[in-house]
């Protein structure tokens, strides 16, 4: 449900944010490539779904699918491209140390409406290959650190081109782990957790997510063939225009044929063993890797200050959205 907070407003008309956009998405990629020494590819929309690369996300979403009779089979739109870029790291033969960036377009179909979600998704997916001994919770943080860095710098360099804007983020990182907060706060909801944690800790990364916890429950879901439910984690910051924290960014070390082996069967899905990309990935034919994806539209909105995510993306949205928006008088794109 969408809500716009009292006395909202943006910071920049149209125009300006149509530009501050652009400068976003420019330089945030230049400092994130020069960060973890990345190439920017050419990614899919569609995939096939006999191999297994799509991103099967919790479990329960629905991919968009549709024949293409030119080929005699169904596609796929990609819901992230977590796998595929394993496998082009291999087919593209990129070193220990290097990696990619692409444009990942997605249509999530089932996504419930608010200031944050649309089905509409876009964001920088990047994968780097890795030695077996960074496969550590020191390395996976310093990652983090690096991709924070990337990103406060690109507030800089924004507030230079619109002084108006006063957005300010912590650039030191608190790390937490899911079980930590779980033990901290065991009353609350894991997303009412992130909250009461990241207002008082305002750049955040929350550790080991898909996993079952003490009390039964995993700290949100994750599918068991891409990040290792041990080493992977979501990066929060706290927004102040919404008065929330706001996830940016999903990533991880990304299952090792041992880890894969072990997820597969917690969570119930050795049915996906006999798939071209789980069987390659079991007999230790990928590169270890670490990856991720993060938010353009969400990173928009955080840097400049936005109540709702189609003031800086277009989308389709439901009628309370209009409605909520027009009375606040939030343009949406």
């Amino acid at each position: 449900m969408t809500e716009i907070p009292a006395g909202y407003s943006s910071e920049l008309d149209t125009y300006d944010t149509q530009r501050a956009i652009e400068r976003i998405k420019h330089i945030f990629l230049a400092k994130l490539c020069a960060a973890l020494h990345l190439v920017r590819v050419t990614a899919p929309l569609v995939v096939d779904p006999a191999t297994g690369v799509n991103d099967n996300l919790n479990g329960v979403e629905r991919p968009v699918r549709f024949d293409v009779p030119a080929i005699g089979k169904d596609a796929e739109v990609v819901q992230s491209l977590a796998k595929w870029k394993r496998v082009a790291l291999k087919r593209y033969d990129f070193k220990v140390g290097k990696g990619i960036v692409c444009d990942m377009n997605a249509i999530r179909r089932d996504e419930e409406l608010d200031n944050l979600h649309s089905i509409y998704v876009d964001q920088w997916d990047w994968e780097k290959v890795i030695d077996v001994d960074q496969r550590t919770p020191e390395y996976l943080e310093s990652v983090v650190r690096r991709i924070v860095t990337a990103i406060c710098g690109t507030l800089d360099e924004l507030k230079w081109a619109y002084p108006q804007l006063d957005v300010e983020l912590e650039r030191d990182v608190t790390f937490v782990g899911a079980q930590e907060l779980e033990d901290l706060y065991p009353d609350l909801a894991p997303e009412e957790r992130e909250q009461r944690f990241v207002r008082e800790h305002h750049t955040t990364f929350v550790r080991g997510i898909g996993g079952k916890l003490r009390s039964g429950k995993p700290h949100d879901g994750r599918a068991p063939d891409y990040d290792d439910w041990d080493l992977n984690g979501d990066l929060l910051f706290w927004d102040e225009t919404l008065g929330r924290a706001l996830e940016v960014s999903s990533m991880g070390i990304r299952v090792s044929p041992e880890s894969l082996d072990r997820q597969l069967t917690l969570a119930g899905c050795d049915d996906r063993r006999e798939l071209p990309f789980h069987k390659a990935l079991l007999a230790g034919e990928l590169p270890y890797t670490i990856g991720g994806g993060i938010g353009q539209s969400r990173l928009c909105m955080l840097l400049l200050a936005k109540a709702h995510v189609g003031e800086v993306q277009a989308s389709i949205w439901d009628d309370q959205t209009v409605a909520a928006c027009e009375a606040a008088g939030v343009m949406l794109l």
